[in-house]
């Protein structure tokens, strides 16, 4: 009678939601705990690679200052001397100011394209951002199937290790072979190794999170908070494209080259326009003293204006490639348009496969597996089944709670590349 009551007690370490507390996790790892409001408002704030494309835009705007400078004034001296001091030929002086004019609106068509260029650049930085954005959401749902799959493991594991105990008694009472007793401790072991390899993956995705933040600090890494649950959304097709060319930063992006196409356009006309060059100059000589031919000193003030001969305008070649590139911005937009139509529509039936994956487990698929682990834990305390049997269904347990939060990730991951696609954004866990 003690025998039996000796594997009751032993058994009853195996309830499979119990859950367990042992210290198989690195017990020097530090991390903080972060939300995801706050992480998505750091990396907006600190993300290095984000703060380096911001520079683009105070690039464009000091291009604006240049492209309003007016030509700069030149000014020349000269100075001649015809060196026969016998004869006292006497010296000269000779200075002038020169100025180009430019006509043809060349100033105002160098503004215009330089605003467009930092309109198109506002545009671009939007765009790196909505990306950005979307790529850290990821970063921090990978962290948070992550940590479910090492919690899976890790309960495995206890689970497996109560089991490799209580086998170890029955083998000394005699109710089962040392092969079993053995199977169940190998079990345990591999186990282990895979609660191993499932804790370095959940660290090395919390590494990517520092990065995205740019904190180079070591001392510890951020931990995020929150589920996979809560995620679900109801979308109209229509609507979403709709929504799309109108939000997407890169089609209007690809609206504005076509604008900027035209600016350069009409930079290009403006360039063929013939400059005027002003000049101002004074000329002094001094005595000439020679006794042939004396000559009193003298100073001449005198005006010019010049005119290039253009011969270039012969050959439009500035302005025939601007008017390519404009056919070409045109075809650059409307392939964009198709592009994010094709990028919503298939993003949005991926979700909408996602959430059909996700009811199933929750329909059933986790109860099922739950409700046959159990019954083979009862039969296996009974003798009913072998250990084989009960490692078989606890596997399948196992894997499907692995499958169930990895679809949970896919269809979270779906949601973030839809909102991505569409260009809006409501996610937050």
């Amino acid at each position: 009678m003690n025998k039996y009551i000796n594997i009751i007690l032993a058994l009853a370490f195996l309830s499979v939601g119990t859950q367990l507390s042992a210290q198989v996790l690195d017990p020097s790892f530090a991390y903080k705990n972060i939300d995801y409001a706050t992480f998505v408002s750091l990396v907006g704030k600190n993300n290095l690679a984000y703060s380096a494309e911001k520079f683009n835009v105070d690039i464009a705007e000091a291009e604006i200052l240049q492209a309003r400078v007016f030509p700069d004034p030149e000014l020349s001296f000269e100075a001649s001397d015809n060196g026969q001091r016998r004869m006292k030929m006497g010296y000269g002086f000779a200075s002038e100011l020169s100025w180009t004019v430019e006509l043809g609106g060349k100033r105002h068509a160098r503004m215009d394209v330089a605003k467009g260029q930092v309109q198109l650049t506002q545009l671009l930085l939007e765009d790196y951002f909505r990306n950005l954005r979307a790529d850290a959401t990821l970063a921090y749902l990978t962290a948070l199937q992550n940590k479910m799959l090492l919690d899976v493991q890790q309960t495995s594991y206890e689970q497996m290790k109560k089991l490799s105990e209580a086998d170890s008694i029955r083998y000394g009472l005699g109710s089962i072979s040392q092969v079993d007793a053995r199977q169940s401790k190998l079990e345990a072991s591999t186990m282990l190794n895979e609660v191993f390899a499932a804790e370095a993956e959940w660290k090395s995705s919390l590494a990517d999170l520092s990065t995205l933040l740019g904190d180079d600090q070591i001392d510890f890494l951020w931990n995020p908070t929150g589920d996979l649950k809560g995620l679900g959304r109801d979308f109209v097709l229509s609507e979403l494209i709709g929504d799309a060319k109108v939000n997407r930063a890169d089609l209007q992006a690809a609206l504005q080259q076509k604008n900027l196409s035209s600016s350069l356009l009409k930079l290009a006309k403006a360039n063929r326009a013939i400059d005027l060059g002003l000049s101002l100059g004074m000329d002094y000589a001094s005595y000439v003293n020679n006794v042939i031919a004396p000559t009193p000193s003298m100073t001449t003030v005198k005006v010019g204006v010049s005119v290039p001969l253009k011969f270039s305008n012969k050959h439009p070649a500035e302005v025939r490639s601007a008017q390519w590139g404009i056919l070409q911005a045109e075809k650059e937009h409307k392939q964009t348009t198709l592009v994010i139509q094709s990028e919503v529509t298939q993003a949005y039936h991926g979700y909408r496969a996602a959430q059909k994956q996700v009811a199933q487990f929750e329909t059933g698929l986790l109860t099922d597996a739950q409700a046959i682990l159990d019954g083979k834990i009862y039969s296996y305390q009974r003798g009913e089944s072998s250990l084989l049997e009960l490692l078989d269904a606890q596997r399948t347990y196992i894997e499907v709670q692995q499958n169930y939060y990895v679809t949970r990730y896919n269809c979270a991951a779906a949601l973030v590349e839809l909102e991505r696609a569409v260009g809006i954004w409501d996610i937050n866990f």
